[in-house]
């Protein structure tokens, strides 16, 4: 999943800002270093940071979703593994010292003060994408919503769709800061939060059944279960999880055979 510039940008600024914090408090003993030498090591480290932890907790991320587990325990585990090529890096990078791999006696205390900080710039990040994770649940469609047969009803959502994917909608899947629409003709990538895609439905007759799966009840094919795990095939045999807290109101508004 590739973030947009914007993203990037702010991810960027982030971490050179919190770069910048530390070359001025000087932490772990780098305050003796002149004041350029201490905003380059410690900008330096931020950037080096992003490159490892962001495609990790990207990772943790879709993990999550694909798997229905919790995000924030992927996201502790995701920090945990970072962490630990990062601690390499502080190793290497340490000024004065000789070229060598560090005993595990020599690199815990490394890693403990790199996972002190990383902590705290992964609770920034956290913060930074609650809006993505504010994806509400909207309730099944009952027999008051629009037709998707009725021209004079189309969800204004479609005016964002490209002509050839026609108007068949069959799901919506979030990916990363994308959203990406899966229709009869084929699928595309809009640049969106799925909570304002599920809003521009105007009460198109399907659910979000996952926070990253949003399914036209029209679409489903059949469902499939595997003890507690329940996942929906589509007429076009993409298949979409569904989460555990919505199984319950799928059943009871008839999605299940």
């Amino acid at each position: 999943m590739i973030p947009s510039l914007r993203v990037l940008l702010i991810e960027l600024t982030v971490v050179i800002g919190v770069g910048v914090l530390l070359a001025f408090i000087g932490p772990y003993g780098s305050f003796e270093a002149p004041l350029a030498d201490r905003l380059l090591y410690w900008i330096g480290m931020g950037v080096g940071g992003l490159l490892i932890f962001r495609p990790t907790l990207a990772a943790a991320t879709m993990l999550a979703r694909r798997l229905d587990l919790p995000e924030p325990a992927t996201w502790v585990a995701g920090s945990l593994i970072a962490t630990l090529p990062m601690s390499l890096i502080v190793w290497f990078a340490a000024p004065g010292r000789t070229p060598r791999w560090p005993s595990a006696a020599e690199l815990l205390p490394v890693y403990a003060n790199v996972m002190v900080l990383a902590a705290a710039v992964t609770l920034i990040f956290w913060y930074l994408k609650a809006p993505e994770r504010a994806e509400t649940m909207r309730p099944p469609a009952g027999s008051g919503a629009a037709s998707d047969d009725d021209p004079a009803a189309e969800p204004r959502f479609f005016d964002r769709l490209p002509p050839h994917l026609g108007r068949e909608l069959l799901a919506l899947e979030m990916e990363d800061h994308y959203v990406r629409v899966h229709t009869a003709m084929g699928n595309t990538l809009l640049l969106m939060r799925m909570r304002d895609a599920v809003a521009e439905l105007d009460g198109l007759d399907g659910y979000q059944v996952h926070r990253s799966w949003w399914i036209a009840r029209k679409a489903v094919d059949r469902d499939l279960q595997d003890g507690r795990n329940v996942r929906l095939q589509l007429k076009n045999g993409l298949e979409a999880p569904v989460a555990r807290s919505t199984v319950p109101a799928l059943r009871e508004a008839g999605w299940f055979r």
